[in-house]
Formats: C-alpha cells, sequence, structure tokens
C-alpha cells in the first residue's frame, strides 16, 4: 500500500470539550461530529505547556519542554532545533507545506516545510519590527489586493487580540483569515504533486481572539441560552490579584453576564465558522480521491472562557490545558480513548502511521500503538510574581504547584471533572514533581523538597538545555 497523507488541522486555543459530539451544550460542530465518529477520539488530550510558543515547540519537536528550552510564553527567540517533524517528511520524500499560523522566531523560519503560507495573527513583536506587515504575512497581501486597498488589515475593527471584546467580521466573510487559510488547502490539494505523498499543516488562527467571526456563527449564539460557568470557591483567592476590571485582556474578570455571553458567542462562533470550513477541506479531499489520507485534528491550548472568572490560558485547568485531539484515515481504529496524550506525541505519532522512522531525541510516543503515559507534567510560566504553575495529571487526578508561593491543589476529575472542589494534597503527588523537578536550574527543588519564590524566566538557560539534551 502506498504511503498515506498526512493532514493536520490545527487550531489556536480550542477547548477540549467544545464539541457537540463531546457533549458540549452550547457549541454546535456538526461536521466534526461526523467525521470524529468515524475517528479515535482521544478525550484527555493535553497541551503540557498551554500557550502558543512552548505548545508549538513541543509539537513541531516531539520534546518537552525541558528539552526544547521554551517553557513560557516569549517572542523574538530563535527555533534553532535541528529535527523536526516537517524536516522528518521532507527527508522522506514527503511534499511538506504548512498554510496558517506557525508563531516561530524568524517569522519566515520555514521549520523544515519545503514551503510555507503564513498568518500569524496579530503578533505585537513581528508587527513592531516588520517593515511591511506583507513582510511576515503572506494573508495581507492577498486581503488588499481582494480590498482594492493598499492599506487594507485583518485588525483595523480595534478588536483587542487577546481580549473578551466580540464583533462580528467587518468584511465579506470570504475575505476573513479563516476562509483564506482554507482555500489555500484547496488549492493545495487541487495542485499538489501526485507523485509524492504529502504532510500538509493547515493552522487556523481562531478561535483565538479577536473573537470576530462572521456574522452569522457570532449571532446564533447570541441569544443562546447558555449554562453558568464553573467557579470553584478557591478561585478569587488564588488569582483574583491577578485581575483588572478595567482590562479586557486580563485573565481575572468578573464579567456581568451580558458581556460574558457576547465573548463566548464570538468564541463558539469562530467554532461553528471553522466547523464549515473544515467540512469543505474534508470533501475536497474526497473530490480529489486522498482515501488514503490520515487527518489529525488538535489544538495548541485551550480558553478557560470564564472558568473560576479566569480567561485566556497557560493556566492547568481543564479549559486552558485539555485540547481536541481526533484522528482518523487508514490503519486508525474509530472509538474514544481516555488514554493521556499530548502534543509532544503528534510527531512519533504520525511518522509511525506513515511508516517512517522517529529520529532519535523524539520524546513523544505513538498515541495509537504506544504504552500509556501514567503520568503527564505540565507547567507554564506565569509571571516574575506568580512564578511558574507546575501540573500533574493521570487523567483521574490533578496535582498543581505555584512556585511563586507554593500553593498546591488536588482535584478528582472523575467527581469533579470542573475542578470546583480542592481536596487535601496527599498519596505520591509533591514527591513525584520533585522527581520531576529535581536538578532544574531554577532551583526548584532542595534537601529532596519543593522550594518557593525561585526566579523563572520563559526560556531556560541556553547552556543547561545543551547539556539537558546531552544527557537524556
Amino acid at each position: 500500500m502506498a504511503q498515506p497523507d498526512i493532514l493536520v488541522i490545527f487550531t489556536d486555543q480550542w477547548r477540549g470539550d467544545c464539541l457537540s459530539i463531546d457533549g458540549h451544550p452550547v457549541v454546535e460542530t456538526p461536521f466534526i461530529d461526523r467525521w470524529a465518529s468515524g475517528a479515535r477520539r482521544f478525550t484527555r488530550a493535553y497541551s503540557a505547556n498551554p500557550t502558543c510558543v512552548p505548545a508549538r515547540a513541543s509539537l513541531m519537536t516531539g520534546q518537552r519542554a525541558t528539552t526544547h528550552g521554551r517553557v513560557g510564553y516569549a517572542d523574538g527567540v530563535p527555533w534553532d532545533y535541528e529535527t523536526t517533524m516537517a524536516g522528518a517528511f521532507t527527508e522522506h520524500g514527503y511534499r511538506t507545506h504548512a498554510i496558517g499560523k506557525m508563531h516561530v522566531h524568524p517569522e519566515r523560519h520555514t521549520l523544515g516545510f519545503e514551503s510555507v503560507e503564513l498568518h500569524d495573527g496579530y503578533l505585537h513583536h513581528a508587527r513592531r519590527h516588520a517593515a511591511d506587515l506583507a513582510d511576515i504575512d503572506d494573508y495581507v497581501p492577498w486581503l488588499r489586493a481582494a480590498t482594492g486597498r493598499a492599506d487594507a488589515d485583518y485588525a483595523e475593527h480595534g478588536v483587542d487580540c487577546n481580549s473578551i471584546v466580540a464583533r462580528p467580521w467587518d468584511k465579506p466573510e470570504w475575505q476573513h483569515p479563516t476562509n483564506w487559510v482554507t482555500q489555500r488547502t484547496v488549492d493545495f490539494l487541487r495542485t499538489r504533486d501526485r507523485s509524492r505523498p504529502f504532510f500538509l499543516f493547515t493552522s487556523f488562527h481562531r478561535p483565538h481572539p479577536p473573537y470576530d467571526p462572521p456574522a452569522w456563527a457570532f449571532e446564533q449564539y447570541l441569544e443562546r441560552e447558555m449554562p453558568p460557568v464553573p467557579v470553584g470557591e478557591w478561585a478569587r483567592d488564588m488569582w483574583g490579584d491577578s485581575g483588572n476590571p478595567y482590562d479586557p485582556a486580563s485573565p481575572y474578570l468578573e464579567l456581568p453576564v451580558v458581556r460574558h455571553q457576547r465573548a463566548r458567542a464570538g468564541y463558539y462562533g469562530h467554532m461553528s465558522h471553522i466547523d464549515q470550513q473544515v467540512n469543505r477541506i474534508l470533501e475536497v479531499l474526497a473530490e480529489e480521491g486522498a482515501d488514503n489520507t490520515i487527518v489529525l485534528f488538535t489544538s495548541d491550548h485551550g480558553e478557560l472562557m470564564g472558568d473560576h472568572h479566569l480567561y485566556r490560558k497557560s493556566l492547568p485547568y481543564e479549559g486552558s490545558a485539555r485540547i481536541p485531539f481526533i484522528l482518523g484515515g487508514p490503519g486508525i481504529a474509530p472509538g474514544v480513548d481516555t488514554r493521556v496524550v499530548e502534543l509532544r506525541d503528534v510527531m512519533p505519532t504520525l511518522l509511525t502511521a506513515a511508516g517512517l522512522p522517529v529520529p532519535a531525541g523524539v520524546e513523544g510516543r505513538d498515541a495509537v500503538a504506544g504504552p500509556p503515559r501514567p503520568v503527564l507534567h505540565g507547567e507554564h510560566v506565569i509571571s516574575a510574581r506568580a512564578g511558574s504553575v507546575h501540573w500533574l495529571t493521570d487523567g483521574r487526578w490533578k496535582y498543581v504547584w505555584r512556585s511563586g508561593d507554593g500553593r498546591e491543589q488536588l482535584f478528582d476529575l472523575a467527581d469533579d471533572p470542573d475542578e470546583l472542589r480542592e481536596l487535601p494534597v496527599g498519596g505520591p503527588w509533591r514527591a513525584m514533581l520533585v522527581e520531576r523537578l529535581r536538578g532544574r536550574p531554577e532551583g526548584f527543588v532542595r534537601d529532596g523538597e519543593l522550594v518557593a519564590g525561585r526566579p523563572v524566566g520563559a526560556v531556560l538557560p541556553a547552556s543547561w538545555v545543551r547539556e539537558n539534551r546531552a544527557t537524556r
């Protein structure tokens, strides 16, 4: 049998529970549901480092954060990895192409792909140093040509790229970035070199803010009855001091119902829009006879969307850290899989499915046939004051440690899936985290105990990262 084609449909900030096939009470994703019903759906999939940059580093290298070095969000840091997922497919004869959001530095770094068509969305660092947006974004010159305006900008409606403010898209729907990514994907599928298998990375910037879906998608949720969000009794005490009630991009907000309803309508509207665009891609795959295609649908992280009065991502709670992870195609048995998987598993899973060797240094495991992961360690640097947040989960229990002050949490996800009630920390959890943090350059462990208050940075020291890689 010929080597399979590979299509990765990647989204940004899509919660793991936001699929109607997963039982979500509001969001509607009928086309993804239809496809997912014949695929393998992993219901305990996580982003171990739930913001864009570190999550994508794990995706593209198959490595944990301590190996690739990115334990928080930092723009402008070069991506200097010798081995990448795209590079491995390119090396073995695949036609490799990426469309949409990459979020690497420099922005035109191809990361092993033979070609890239770029739209990263609003990146503050890139916009500050670019002489022209077209230098760092292929969607921009297309938009200017489509509108007939030399100054056209996808951000001219003024909605912040991290805020809860929502409004409909201000241009025709066919000019939306989501449609552009879809159309470029369709064009690739129709004009590809059929003598070679392809590895195609279709990367949507949405449902990440700005919450600006087309009007039909936004309006269908504005008046929809929505259940109240879960708010743990610990929320204000734990994270309240990180909030600013006058900043719509604040990570902690106690919003009036009407403002929260609009934010959810914008977020869910993006999902319904993407759902239809994914259906278009799948239909073109069928039209083109690409029935030997393995398709993965997943995301870099989730969105808290008001859970515990929290918004955005980076924290270990389910809304932020749990992601969709659905894999379908030849050789993939359909069904629901409750094993814990994460983004660094994507690279070895897809290479193995294609019958290709997994490069040395890849630390993920084949999600289909590999051994189960007993415990996942996740982390993210929040701020100099809060420090890092580290967490462990086996899919049933979740242990959280905040390094700034040593605050601990333990949740039973089986009895308390919304993480409302903190349990007394017992059992092996603290000892397991000590073992994972032993020897870290921050000095999180001393004399076998966790040490709070240590200084942290979003990128580990390069010398320590090189030594750590050499000893693995």
